[in-house]
């Protein structure tokens, strides 16, 4: 994930238009002390998965919010709950690999090399296979997560962040460091062209709305490129906040929901059936919540923070308050 700016201020600022429905901080569940990375919502279990420093955070949001820590990693990135309900699969940056855990036990069932700092990662809908961002490396592995082995490895480019899957069976992978999008035709195993985000700096989290076959990156510098995959086009541009590094898609609402940690916001563009999209209001949640995932079935999201001693000295990061940790249930009004 993109290492965010320094949080030395916090802006709130007001839309004229607003969606039909709002939101809301509806409760707050503490977690344990450290850093955090990506979420996923597991709709099968009704959990939510964090990636933490060294573990995973499995918060039972469907019965009562009891928190368990599962796993052993070395800064963890993407946690993906797999097909079967019963495994997740977890990025584990630092020693270049993935791990499958049982998310009921919290054993380690298998340990998978890949390139250099594997860090977000996303599953194929078709093959069912996971698909790895070596940040670093610059390529994407390909895992069988029945056969718990590395199918294949895409040659990239450096500076991968979050992907998406269209319907195109193209990868679409936002590069931080190239300001622009790589495509990874998945059925031939190689990289396209890639699609230029003019106006668009850093470009992290990413999500995919298949009503409006339409892409949203959320750009480092408070704007969230439209992207149309079919053509391979950059469509326009929308002001969001700042510190920006994940896209929820809503599709039963037309939504696309952009949390931005710098600013403490949830900026909410709406997405129509003819391929537009225009931001059409911003939401209070906490400075720090940048990353979370999205429960598809009732829009509620779910966005991993904590409390920081602000402002921060000069040239440095911000530091967490002791005891502070928590994930945000932000629902709709």
């Amino acid at each position: 994930m993109r290492n965010w700016a320094l949080l030395t201020s916090i802006m709130f600022v007001g839309v004229a238009a607003a969606p039909s429905s709002g939101y809301h901080v509806a409760q707050s569940v503490a977690l344990p002390d450290g850093g955090w990375d990506y979420a996923s919502f597991d709709a099968k279990s009704g959990q939510v998965l964090v990636a933490r420093g060294t573990s995973v955070d499995v918060i039972d949001v469907a019965h009562g919010n009891a928190v368990r820590t599962i796993g052993s990693i070395q800064h963890g990135h993407a946690v993906l709950p797999l097909p079967d309900g019963k495994r997740v699969l977890v990025t584990s940056g630092n020693d270049a690999s993935v791990r499958i855990l049982d998310i009921a036990s919290g054993s380690e069932l298998a340990r998978i090399a890949v390139g250099k700092k594997p860090d977000a990662a996303t599953l194929d809908p078709i093959t069912g296979h996971a698909l790895v961002m070596n940040a670093a490396e610059g390529s994407v592995a390909v895992i069988d997560t029945n056969a718990a082995k590395l199918v294949k490895t895409i040659p990239s480019k450096a500076g991968l962040e979050a992907a998406v899957v269209a319907g195109n069976r193209k990868l679409y992978v936002n590069d931080e460091d190239a300001n622009e999008v790589e495509v990874i035709d998945l059925d031939k195993g190689v990289a396209g062209t890639p699609i230029a985000l003019a106006g668009c700096e850093g470009p992290s989290g990413i999500g995919y709305d298949a009503k409006t076959d339409r892409i949203v990156s959320a750009c480092a510098n408070g704007k969230a490129a439209i992207i149309d995959p079919s053509h391979g086009t950059l469509v326009g541009l929308v002001d969001i906040g700042r510190g920006p590094d994940t896209v929820l898609i809503d599709a039963a609402h037309n939504l696309a929901l952009i949390p931005c940690g710098r600013d403490g916001v949830l900026d909410v563009i709406a997405l129509n059936a003819l391929g537009g999209a225009r931001h059409v209001a911003r939401f209070t949640t906490e400075v720090g919540a940048r990353t979370g995932a999205i429960d598809p079935a009732s829009g509620t999201v779910y966005l991993p923070t904590a409390r920081f001693n602000l402002p921060a000295q000069p040239g440095a990061r911000p530091t967490m308050v002791p005891g502070s940790v928590h994930l945000l249930v932000v629902r709709r009004s």
